[in-house]
């Protein structure tokens, strides 16, 4: 995962910015995320630090992940599974990744911050990347502003000047890229 290389798509300005959890509440999190079967084994293994996180409801290990792994050439382990979706009717269309809590912040990332690790330790490469996305060639992109900027559950929101776009994933560009992060 470490040491991605960008799309020449990310060098480029533009008039967007990131949203703020206080204006999205998460909504990414709706379809849930492919985690990496490598990533998905660390996350079980590590039960015992995320489940002290969660709502009762979603506590059991054996009920996060759903379906079969699926191949995926740029995924820890080169296979995916999906983390399990849940009915949330006070979430952005009506369903939740089974790690999204109440107050909107995911579960792996505040058990991350609880143990005094980097917050996305636990996160799936997928995670991380959203909004970005990777190209056919595995670098990392961005879809075109007017389909981001169109989708209600969009990360991403108009900005009245154009900024780098390395300037506004740079937290994720960093942390993927093997580059220290600064916070």
């Amino acid at each position: 995962m470490r040491g991605m290389e960008l799309n020449p798509r990310l060098l480029h300005s533009e008039a967007m910015r990131r949203c703020r959890l206080e204006e999205c509440r998460a909504a990414c999190c709706l379809y849930g995320v492919w985690a990496g079967v490598d990533e998905a084994e660390e996350i079980l293994a590590r039960a015992a630090d995320i489940r002290p996180h969660l709502p009762e409801t979603a506590a059991n290990p054996q009920g996060w992940f759903t379906g079969q792994p699926e191949p995926d050439p740029y995924a820890p382990g080169g296979r995916v599974i999906h983390t399990r979706v849940l009915e949330a009717p006070g979430h952005y269309g009506g369903t939740a990744c089974v790690f999204l809590r109440a107050d909107h912040k995911c579960a792996l990332q505040v058990a991350a911050e609880a143990l005094g690790l980097h917050p996305w330790r636990f996160k799936p490469l997928y995670c991380i990347l959203h909004p970005l996305d990777l190209d056919e060639q595995g670098r990392i992109t961005l879809d075109a502003r007017a389909a981001l900027l169109a989708e209600p559950a969009s990360c991403l929101r108009p900005a009245e000047n154009e900024i780098p776009l390395q300037e506004t994933f740079a937290p994720e560009l960093a942390y993927l890229r093997g580059e220290k992060f600064h916070s």
